[in-house]
């Protein structure tokens, strides 16, 4: 599932694109109805035809589009990705949705394994009340995180997975910020010291906004434009790698599960 370095990377990609324009119309394609979670397809059609998109941003995991009336989110899920245009290679049956402006532009979203949905609001408290803080903002300080983990009787890992906790971090970006600070993915969240929190703390902007310079990690299938790939990859530590060499200590990396989530770790510099 794209995380926040691939989404943000898909919003600013489609930013340029969508922004001062009108939407003439928004529709389910290949009779996918289901693509529009909050409102039947009628409804939404109805809701934002004519809107003005004043500003296109992330929260968490979700793409916003910022109406003059409302706003437009997107999700992802795991196989979504946002085209300005299609070509001959495109498996239409592979589209779920169009948006269509005043000027003729169009915003397609492909999506191979349907889990993707559009949803519209007429505010963002829905979110903001489930979503925790944003890693990159000035909320996420020290003090934020150091009380957060104290107060979880959980381990680490599958706490920095909460979104009502951090929103926006996935397994990529928790196992690549463990490793940094040198965290086993296992820990109990309460006893790690305050000096590795520290350490985390300031591991998860860094990665992410390197992630972002990049444009995201592409494993499978990401793209955040017109089938472009992220090009991150190449600078993971840990994620994907099991087997290999770590990079700190020349330990071979190992991949265990923590809450059935497949994770990757230095056995010799995340001690347990």
């Amino acid at each position: 599932m794209p995380e926040l370095p691939e989404v943000q990377s898909v919003a600013n990609y489609i930013k340029p694109f969508l922004l001062n324009q009108t939407i003439s119309k928004i529709e389910p394609l290949n009779n996918f109805n289901r693509v529009f979670e909050t409102h039947s397809s009628d409804e939404i059609i109805q809701l934002v035809k004519g809107q003005h998109i004043n500003n296109v941003f992330r929260r968490g995991k979700y793409i916003i589009i910022d109406l003059d009336q409302g706003f437009l989110c997107i999700h992802l899920r795991m196989t979504g990705q946002l085209q300005t245009q299609l070509t001959n290679q495109d498996n239409k049956k592979h589209f779920t949705a169009k948006i269509d402006m005043q000027n003729g532009k169009e915003l397609y979203f492909k999506d191979y394994r349907k889990f993707g949905r559009f949803y519209y609001y007429e505010s963002l408290d829905i979110l903001e009340n489930k979503l925790g803080c944003e890693p990159l903002s000035p909320s996420f300080d020290l003090l934020y995180l150091l009380n957060g983990l104290k107060k979880s009787r959980g381990m680490i890992k599958p706490k920095l997975l909460d979104q009502s906790f951090i929103a926006g971090l996935g397994n990529i970006y928790v196992d690549e910020s463990l490793w940094e600070a040198r965290i086993h993915p296992r820990k109990m969240s309460m006893n790690i010291s305050n000096q590795k929190i520290k350490k985390l703390w300031r591991a998860i902007p860094n990665i992410l906004k390197s992630a972002i310079n990049y444009n995201g990690t592409t494993i499978i299938n990401f793209s955040y434009g017109n089938k472009i790939p992220g090009g991150f990859k190449k600078y993971l530590n840990v994620f994907g790698k099991e087997g290999s060499p770590c990079p700190r200590c020349n330990n071979n990396l190992k991949k265990i599960f923590v809450g059935q989530r497949g994770t990757h770790y230095c056995s010799k510099c995340q001690k347990l």
